[in-house]
């Protein structure tokens, strides 16, 4: 299915320019546009029935691309034909719900404009039940969709006949769906598809990849689990180089912390000196804070908005519609804005914190002016010393047009399991022909039967553990071999629960009013004005406030799924915490960040304050190569520390954090400790760590050797709870314990209650169980970051530079102020964390 060979790209678009209609080529005429290359080459290819993969930055014209060989055929399409043709023509398959219906919105003016006879309907998560009945009876020719949605549509009894006439599937901002869980799901639809509907051509859009091969094989059926299968590949222009500054604030960067605090001026005056700014920040809670910050010195009244995804729905949708109306000069929001929704003329992009990632960078940056030929205007807001380096890596990766996104992720048993159990809602499934299409799709290319099996008869069973429970029977054997669900509950369960997206537990946050004053009653009803996560509501108290969609609000008491709240004054809130909110700093930022850290030549392009906190450092310690790990080891105050920087991301310092103190304890080096950062990890003790290192008594080879991914992995896991709370996720994605209920939902303490016990039942009884080997899987890859840490514990081996200090270093001050910082609250301990920490600033930068 890709192109023939010889087909030169020229060729190819000569041939688009002479399959596009009159009509069409008068209206890009009309709007002052002619066809870019890229267009026409796909739409060669897409006449064609070739699948393809186009790759170009945004502003480039990607969506338009996509759909315009749909648009042709369906425009060409005779009465006779359009009467034949049951179900859509074309699928689009969106990350986002608001992507889906803000294309949905753009490609209407073209159908509109061109009095084309085509119908397009979006249907995510906010669509009424009956427009959904609607569109199986009587379905649109274009629908906008997401993957959970496709998930659900293929479980149909009617699925079959509802695809039977399509033609297309269009997969917007690819290279973001594919790293997740949900790309896992998209891909075991799209093989479902093949099957339904093999004339289904697939055209992939997607912003500059690292490794386009990577994506043109997910596109494709993969008949073999060896070799590959490619779609045909275009490659858009590349458009002007983006426009990047980094703040240059004469206020103190802070040498840690995330706020940002100290930019709020220099971000209120580039707002002011910007048309329509958006103002991306890494996490909710951030989002809500800058917010906050921002209105306090907004003296001219400048309309400023919050858009985030614990909002509620109707609250983001007025802040789009503001957007897309040019009503608004800035917006601060999180990655909800991240992908390719075209919300009107956008002037400026201001990225707080670090990017994490170059490519996240490049993405953000493109949401500025949507114009392929017109520099985007960035300016990048680091949030302490460290991200200066950071930004700086970034900046120059960015201007070579380098890449760091991640891989498709591979297939997940739990995954697996939803969509085994989909398929047999659609209609009794024989395990051979449905292993064969599974193994079809890229990520399960390398399915073994006996995992597939695995997985059924966990379906099927619960497993053998839990098959003498009734609950957990979803499937029984028919006797001529074939797998229907045990009861059609099952299949009302199924679709009340599908998808792989598990947040941690949320509560509605309602606005009530009280019903007299000084009373503690509220009144029930009120607008609900979003989600917070239950954990943060259960550190609260009757009378605290906190910051919620851009208000300071009193919390008045829980009823059921709700918080209640009303207004309050007071100036000192706390800000909603939400788990999973940030980045991971890429192995590519990292890497360069290390290589700016061993050239001093480099530092001339940092600002002053921070290329003198290098210098210091180099004269007090050392700054490391970038092939070594330094470790340096100081006293404190009663205590010993150790500082190493690996420059490997928060998840696996901290990994390395929890197995270090171990393997210390061990050693007798009497550990009480650690703290870690993205670039850092401190172990503090009481017994001199540097006088045991030089005694041959805690020798650091030995201390960071790789076998520490070993015995001491397996026996920290066993007695932490990360195992249970990914077990949790991985046991609701999977279908065993159901968060939604027919006209109820659990709380996210029942959930844990549940899963907590059927965990210590399985760890047991089968320890081997489907769950837990999906659970250990998620949880090396994730949340512990285990193959990262492999290749950090490789690099350095023979590469560790040990520093014994008579003072904390400058470079290890900022995991330093890490310490304590989470147990201390309210305006007075603020004071005294500031205090102490500018007197450990002053013993760092103290030349004598």
């Amino acid at each position: 299915m890709s192109a023939p060979a010889g087909t030169s790209g020229d060729a190819l678009i000569q041939s688009g320019r002479e399959a596009l209609p009159p009509r069409f080529a008068r209206w890009f005429t009309d709007q002052g546009w002619s066809p870019r290359p890229h267009q026409l080459e796909l739409l060669a290819h897409g006449l064609t029935g070739r699948s393809a993969l186009l790759i170009a930055p945004t502003g480039g014209g990607k969506t338009l691309a996509g759909f315009l060989p749909s648009l042709v055929e369906l425009a060409g399409e005779d009465a006779s034909t359009r009467k034949a043709r049951f179900g859509p023509h074309t699928l689009y398959i969106s990350p986002l719900k608001a992507l889906a219906v803000d294309v949905a919105r753009n490609l209407e003016r073209p159908v509109r404009e061109m009095a084309l006879p085509i119908q397009v309907e979006t249907r995510t998560g906010d669509t009424p039940q009956s427009k959904r009945q609607r569109q199986r009876m009587a379905p649109p020719d274009i629908l906008m969709t997401t993957p959970e949605q496709l998930a659900l549509l293929i479980a149909l009894p009617d699925a079959a006949r509802l695809f039977s006439g399509l033609r297309a599937v269009v997969l917007d901002e690819l290279h973001a769906m594919v790293a997740s869980k949900r790309g896992v799901l998209l891909a075991l639809g799209l093989a479902r598809l093949g099957r339904l509907a093999p004339q289904a051509r697939r055209i992939g859009l997607s912003a500059t990849v690292a490794e386009p091969d990577r994506l043109r094989a997910w596109l494709m059926p993969q008949p073999s689990r060896d070799e590959l299968t490619l779609s045909a590949l275009v490659m858009g222009g590349k458009g002007a180089d983006p426009d990047i500054s980094i703040l240059r604030s004469e206020e103190r960067v802070p040498w840690a912390g995330h706020s940002a605090r100290y930019a709020m001026a220099d971000l209120y005056q580039a707002i002011r000196d910007a048309g329509m700014t958006l103002v991306f920040v890494n996490t909710r809670s951030q989002a809500e804070m800058i917010f906050q910050e921002l209105w306090h010195i907004n003296e001219d009244n400048l309309p400023i908005a919050l858009h985030h995804g614990s909002l509620d729905v109707a609250q983001r949708r007025r802040v789009e519609a503001a957007m897309a109306e040019g009503r608004l000069r800035a917006v601060v929001c999180t990655s909800t804005l991240d992908l390719g929704i075209d919300w009107g003329d956008v002037d400026l992009v201001i990225n707080v914190g670090a990017p994490k990632g170059a490519s996240r960078l490049l993405q953000r940056i493109g949401r500025a002016n949507h114009r392929l030929d017109d520099p985007s205007r960035a300016l990048l807001v680091p949030a302490n010393r460290f991200e200066v380096l950071e930004c700086q890596a970034a900046k120059a990766a960015a201007a070579e047009g380098q890449q760091d996104t991640q891989p498709p992720m591979l297939g997940k048993l739990d995954v697996l399991a939803q969509h085994v159990l989909g398929s047999a809602c659609a209609e009794p499934f024989d395990p051979d022909v449905l292993y064969d299409e599974v193994r079809s799709s890229y990520p399960y290319r390398r399915l073994t039967r006996a995992d597939f099996d695995a997985v059924v008869d966990f379906v099927a069973t619960g497993g053998y553990a839990l098959r003498s429970y009734e609950r957990y029977a979803k499937l029984r054997r028919q006797p001529d071999g074939r797998f229907r669900i045990s009861h059609p509950k099952v299949a009302q369960q199924y679709r009340l629960n599908v998808g792989t997206i598990v947040e941690a537990a949320m509560l509605r946050v309602r606005l009530v009013s009280r019903r007299g004053r000084g009373k503690g009653v509220v009144s029930r009803g009120g607008r609900v004005l979003g989600e917070v996560e239950e954990w943060f509501i259960e550190q609260l108290s009757p009378g605290d406030t906190f910051v919620f969609a851009g208000q300071v609000l009193r919390f008045e008491g829980l009823d059921e799924l709700d918080a209640l709240v009303t207004r309050a004054e007071r100036e000192d809130p706390k800000i909603p915490s939400y788990e999973g909110g940030k980045f991971p700093l890429s192995t590519y930022l990292a890497e360069r960040v290390r290589n700016m850290l061993s050239r001093p030549d480099d530092w001339r392009q940092l600002p002053d304050q921070v290329r003198d906190w290098l210098s210091v450092q180099r004269f007090k310690s050392v700054v490391p190569k970038a092939d070594e790990m330094l470790v340096e080891t100081f006293p404190r105050g009663s205590r010993w520390y150790l500082v190493c920087y690996p420059f490997e991301g928060r998840l696996a310092h901290q990994t390395l954090g929890m197995l270090l103190t171990r393997r210390l304890d061990r050693m007798r080096a009497r550990p009480l400790g650690f703290v870690a950062n993205e670039y850092a990890l401190a172990v503090w003790g009481t017994r001199d760590l540097a006088l045991m290192i030089s005694a041959g008594k805690l020798p650091l080879g030995r201390l960071f050797d790789e076998d520490m991914l070993g015995d001491d992995l397996d026996a920290w896991l066993a007695e932490s709870n990360l195992m249970k709370r990914t077990f949790r996720t991985c046991a609701i994605i999977a279908g065993l314990i159901e968060r939604r209920h027919p006209g109820q939902e659990k709380s996210g303490r029942q959930v844990t209650f549940s899963s907590d016990l059927i965990y210590d039942v399985l760890r047991q009884h089968e320890p081997r169980h489907v769950l837990l080997r999906a659970a250990w899987d998620d949880a090396a890859e994730g949340l512990l970051d285990i193959r990262r840490l492999g290749a950090l514990l490789r690099r350095i081996k023979g590469h560790i530079v040990h520093r014994p200090l008579e003072t904390v270093s400058p470079l290890a001050v900022p995991v330093m102020l890490e310490i304590g910082r989470e147990q201390i609250y309210g305006e007075a301990h603020e004071a005294l964390l500031a205090e102490a920490a500018d007197a450990l600033i002053e013993e760092a930068m103290r030349l004598v």
